[in-house]
């Protein structure tokens, strides 16, 4: 009888003790479990997206300051405008030609403002000294004006200093700059001009140099750098 109540004991003590067991068991499962399923999910929302990259802010072009100048004309699509008061070779200038430039005066008119970049001048309009990078023509106001080569006008534009001015490049990195205009300019950014063409006409918008009279503020650069005039005539 004893050694009955003995067995049912000891396989009583067996299931309790089974029960206990599935029961760490089927914990340490669910554990496992969610411990697998929050690492999958955290390589994946870390995995990086197949074919898209970071878009970084891109700066399209330079937004110029405000200018004190009256624009005329504009400058040609595709190209940069240089500094109104201080206009320059393009960024673009047109390709040398095998073929020599043929030049020619833009008026006839006495020289009454030679140029002078070695040296000083004295200036009787802001009665001070300093350079001149042209020559100035005397003229009729009205007196027509006219391309000194073939080329395109770069910009047209009315600057503080020397007044309405008409910008053209030529063959051979030249450009030639054309001052004190009246606003009856008669050619616009982009237009293809020819030697001889008339492109505006006299008027007496240089405020620095109204003690001249009417006149054409004449200017030539080559490459970039102001030379005398009277050299590009001689080409």
């Amino acid at each position: 009888m004893n050694h009955d109540k003995q067995n049912r004991s000891f396989w009583q003590n067996v299931k309790d003790r089974g029960y206990y067991i599935a029961l760490t068991l089927c914990a340490v499962a669910i554990g496992v479990s969610g411990y697998m399923y929050y690492r999958s999910t955290n390589q994946n929302d870390n995995k990086p997206v197949s074919g898209t990259e970071p878009q970084s802010n891109v700066q399209v072009g330079n937004v110029p300051g405000n200018q004190s100048v009256e624009v005329i004309g504009t400058t040609p699509s595709g190209t940069e405008a240089s500094n109104p008061s201080n206009p320059t070779t393009p960024s673009s200038p047109t390709q040398p030609s095998d073929a020599a430039l043929k030049t020619a005066w833009p008026l006839e008119g006495d020289t009454v403002g030679a140029y002078a970049m070695e040296a000083l001048a004295y200036n009787e309009t802001t009665r001070d000294w300093r350079v001149h990078d042209g020559i100035d023509l005397s003229a009729d106001v009205g007196a027509q004006v006219k391309a000194a080569a073939d080329g395109t006008v770069y910009t047209v534009y009315e600057d503080d200093s020397m007044g309405i001015t008409v910008v053209i490049q030529h063959d051979g990195d030249y450009v030639t700059t054309y001052s004190s205009l009246a606003k009856d300019v008669r050619v616009k950014a982009g237009d293809t001009v020819t030697c001889g063409q008339v492109i505006g006409t006299i008027g007496e918008t240089a405020l620095v140099e109204t003690a001249v009279g009417p006149h054409l503020h004449f200017s030539v650069s080559c490459d970039g750098k102001s030379m005398d005039p009277a050299k590009f005539f001689d080409l």
